[in-house]
């Protein structure tokens, strides 16, 4: 009989020790992701049936970048009048993340969207990932009021709203919600938030694909070499480059910005002029390629080759049109600078020219951000296993060699890049 007794609170230790609070956390959050992903989803289904609308317009009708400066102007005037309190955009998500304050003002949704939109409009240089990642956050954070949540529980929302929005604005599930465990401390990887991220990224890109019959672009590498030991070393050069770039972009975008908030004081004139030199820029080059997100350059660079100079001219557009105040993300125009800076060293780097540009693509954005396993898992969702081993090194190379430096300056250091670098643990790039 007392032995019988032991072995049911045995058994019952073994599934009241993890099991029954695994079991109400895996519910919970399964019904509270797919919530956030079907919004998040949604929202990046709008935003990219219209984006693609806004962008063949322009393409049609090339008169309108003259109105650009106008269109910074009013973007700059919304911002000011009702966009105060989320005018920080991604860096305002991971500072509430860090230091949960306050919920993150609905508004910050339809204002990122109609910013993003008129940017691309009249022919601002920007991307989208910025934008899917703000509704995201912004739409999940919402559930904190609604539910009542703790603090951490709210940490692992605003990480399942940045999984939905990635996942569904590039169509990379595996990607979104490995970038949203990475991107909230620079070497560091959340895994409290691992189940809820994964599924509100899988139920985002199902949502945004499904029912919204979003397209993504796909691109292909057709020429895998083997790995011996030449090819191998080659890559080292080419991560560096990557991240060298990638570290030029972040550089360059917040230069922009430091400059103009210290040269103009009223936030709204400061799209406005950057506006007009954007635009006189397009007319004086003679050329809409290095504006919107410039996805068919991206196309090109995996397939024939391209002038030297377009990751640069690249680099200077969205630098200048973000630093001045546009909206719009820095993801896609780092892929064009990657692709593009990939097809350009095929000249002296003896791999194939498709494959360098899949590297550079994830790996100046892994350079930028700060995610080289989430980079990595999106170069493998995008090309292919084949090339995973390029990309991944890649990666890793880009994300050492640029510093630490980045596209989001709240970013905190978790784990610094290297041991001469410790003192800059807990610190964020902006302070490093």
């Amino acid at each position: 009989m007392l032995e019988r007794i032991k072995a049911c609170l045995k058994i019952n230790s073994f599934f009241t020790f993890e099991f029954l609070p695994n079991l109400f956390f895996t519910f919970k959050w399964l019904l509270i992701a797919g919530v956030v992903g079907m919004l998040a989803g949604s929202a990046s289904g709008i935003f990219l049936i219209s984006l693609n609308w806004v962008t063949v317009y322009r393409e049609s009708n090339l008169w309108i970048i003259a109105l650009l400066p106008l269109a910074g102007l009013l973007i700059g005037w919304v911002y000011h009048r009702f966009g105060e309190s989320v005018v920080k955009g991604n860096n305002q998500l991971l500072e509430e993340f860090y230091n949960p304050q306050k919920t993150i003002p609905l508004r910050m949704a339809p204002l990122v969207l109609f910013g993003t939109l008129a940017t691309h409009l009249f022919g601002g240089s920007a991307g989208r990932e910025g934008t899917a990642i703000q509704m995201g956050g912004a739409l999940a954070d919402q559930f904190t009021k609604w539910l009542k949540l703790e603090k951490e529980d709210r940490k692992i929302l605003i990480t399942v709203g940045v999984a939905a929005g990635f996942a569904s604005v590039f169509g990379t599930p595996l990607a979104g919600a490995v970038f949203a465990l990475e991107w909230l401390v620079v070497g560091r990887v959340r895994y409290e938030a691992i189940l809820p991220a994964f599924f509100g990224a899988y139920i985002a890109n199902y949502a945004c694909a499904e029912l919204w019959l979003v397209e993504h672009h796909h691109y292909s590498i057709s020429l895998v070499p083997n790995l011996d030991l030449r090819n191998l070393l080659w890559i080292l050069p080419a991560g560096i480059c990557f991240g060298l770039a990638g570290r030029l972009f972040a550089k360059a975008t917040h230069f922009w910005g430091t400059l103009f908030e210290m040269k103009i004081k009223y936030p709204p004139l400061r799209p406005f002029i950057g506006g007009l030199l954007v635009a006189l820029l397009v007319f004086a080059m003679g050329t809409t390629k290095y504006i919107g997100l410039g996805i068919p350059t991206i196309t090109d660079a995996f397939t024939e080759q391209l002038p030297w100079y377009d990751f640069l001219a690249k680099i200077g557009m969205t630098s200048l049109t973000l630093g001045a105040g546009f909206k719009g993300g820095e993801v896609t125009p780092l892929f064009f600078t990657g692709a593009t800076l990939g097809n350009a060293l095929s000249w002296i780097i003896p791999l194939p020219m498709a494959l360098l540009a899949g590297m550079g693509f994830v790996g100046v954005f892994s350079g930028a951000t700060n995610t080289p396993l989430a980079c990595t898992l999106m170069g493998i969702e995008l090309f292919g296993a084949e090339s995973g081993v390029y990309v991944g090194l890649a990666c890793v190379i880009a994300y050492l060699f640029s510093g630490h430096a980045g596209i989001y300056k709240s970013q905190i250091i978790g784990s610094p890049k290297n041991i001469k670098a410790l003192g800059k643990k807990g610190k964020n790039l902006g302070e490093s």
